[in-house]
């Protein structure tokens, strides 16, 4: 009777202790997510059968990292010509590669025009220029023509007035929306002498215009008051010449920093060289894919120490 009662108290203790040991492997697999068929190498083995990760959407404009996009050349064959069109935002920039990459390269030629952001796009498109100076970023309708864009350097856009203005004090944010929105048309709105503010404004193919609409307006429009008047022309220039004492408009900082006819009016205390200035873009330069040989070389140079100096030299 005794070896029974033992005989039995063993085989409980066996049923007991493999229910536990069940129990606990299902507790791990739930708790870790286990899958049988990994233990067991199964067909749900990711090892085998690796599922991609989920990859996080980019909404920003697809753009190739200048020191990255196209190596730099060694040799460029002579004969090759490099015909660039777009903004004038980058005349200097573009004039300064140009020199360079043709000291560099001998027997080259690189063209270069400029009639705004727009007409540089266009010319790539049809194939009368090989790549566009824009100074506004892509739209999604070019970038789905195949347009890929390279960054080339950061600029400001300055608001600038002529030198016989008498306002010698900054403007805010605000009041410069308000000017160029037509809400402010006096200068003694903003503590000038009573005159009349005569707004110049860039053509709508300019992509500075483009960039300070969305920068300065906040995507909003122009004003259409009768004191607002806009050049035929995006050519920097005639517009500064036309600013006389009560004029004010708007250029990329490069084309002005050095200019003795213009004055540059800070914004909300800041001036164009601040870090933190408040209309502040980014420059590119455009091609269609597939990139030809001679944009690749060109793009690739952009991204060397050369053409980087060139770039620099352009801003101080």
């Amino acid at each position: 009777m005794s070896q029974k009662n033992e005989t039995g108290t063993l085989i409980a203790a066996l049923v007991i202790t493999v229910l536990i040991l069940a129990g606990g492997f299902w507790w791990f697999t739930r708790q870790s997510g286990t899958n049988l068929g990994v233990l067991t190498g199964g067909e749900n083995n990711p090892a085998q059968n690796p599922s991609p990760p989920t990859q996080p959407a980019n909404p920003g404009t697809p753009t190739a990292d200048p020191n990255s996009a196209f190596a730099p050349p060694q040799t460029v064959p002579t004969g090759t010509t490099v015909r660039i069109a777009g903004s004038t935002s980058m005349v200097q920039i573009n004039q300064a590669l140009k020199q360079s990459f043709e000291q560099q390269f001998p027997g080259t030629v690189v063209e270069t025009k400029a009639e705004g952001s727009d007409k540089g796009i266009l010319a790539i498109l049809t194939a009368s220029a090989d790549i566009a100076a824009i100074s506004r970023p892509l739209t999604p309708q070019e970038q789905s023509q195949g347009l890929m864009a390279v960054p080339v350097t950061k600029d400001a856009i300055a608001i600038v007035i002529g030198e016989q203005n008498l306002f010698q004090r900054g403007l805010t944010q605000a009041q410069v929306q308000q000017i160029f929105q037509g809400q402010i048309t006096n200068w003694s709105q903003v503590g000038g002498d009573s005159e009349q503010i005569r707004v110049i404004n860039r053509p709508t193919v300019s992509g500075t215009r483009q960039a300070f609409q969305e920068l300065v307006l906040n995507g909003g429009g122009f004003g259409q008051t009768s004191n607002i008047v806009t050049m035929q022309r995006d050519a920097t220039t005639p517009i500064l010449r036309d600013l006389g004492s009560n004029g004010i408009s708007y250029a990329t900082y490069s084309q002005v920093a050095d200019q003795q006819t213009v004055q540059i009016v800070p914004v909300d205390g800041l001036t164009p060289q601040a870090a933190n200035y408040p209309y502040q873009r980014e420059l590119y330069y455009v091609y269609k894919q597939p990139a030809t040989p001679q944009v690749q070389a060109f793009l690739g140079y952009v991204a060397s120490p050369q053409g980087q100096g060139a770039i620099a030299a352009t801003n101080q």
